[in-house]
């Protein structure tokens, strides 16, 4: 039987929960990392939460979700820079999100949920009045055939 491929918000959602802590946690004058922002993860840790393989999560998050959510920091003329939301190094620590960014897809991701379950819900109550008037209707002719 396959396994359940975890969805993108599932992902973030998870990497959120788990490092909310130690993003907060940076001290300036006692770094435990690069930078503040750049969160280092550990792919398996966050593919046991999610009853996947390590290697299905480092591949989402680098060669899909980095890709698909990132940005060109135009910060001066001469030079802009590409902020993705998964870096494979930043100095010395690997495998690092972009904890800020990922927080913002995460709201994003979370906002596109609520809409598609609140549209599915919609169409179903719909489909649910339909089937009660077509059934109400019919037995309305039926009992007029038989009366």
């Amino acid at each position: 039987m396959a396994k359940s491929v975890p969805t993108d918000l599932q992902i973030l959602l998870v990497i959120y929960d788990m490092y909310y802590d130690d993003f907060c946690s940076f001290d300036n004058d006692n770094p435990t990392r690069a930078a503040k922002i750049f969160v280092p993860i550990d792919c398996q840790k966050i593919a046991d939460k999610l009853g996947t393989d390590g290697d299905i999560v480092f591949g989402r998050l680098y060669y899909h979700l980095a890709n698909k959510y990132k940005y060109t920091d135009h910060g001066d003329k001469l030079s802009s820079s590409t902020v993705k939301l998964f870096e494979f190094q930043i100095g010395k620590d690997s495998k690092c999100v972009h904890f800020p960014f990922m927080a913002s897809v995460l709201a994003d991701l979370k906002i596109e949920d609520r809409r598609f379950k609140l549209t599915l819900t919609a169409s179903f109550i719909a489909v649910c009045i339909s089937i009660a008037s077509l059934m109400f209707t019919g037995f309305e002719k039926l009992s007029s055939y038989l009366y």
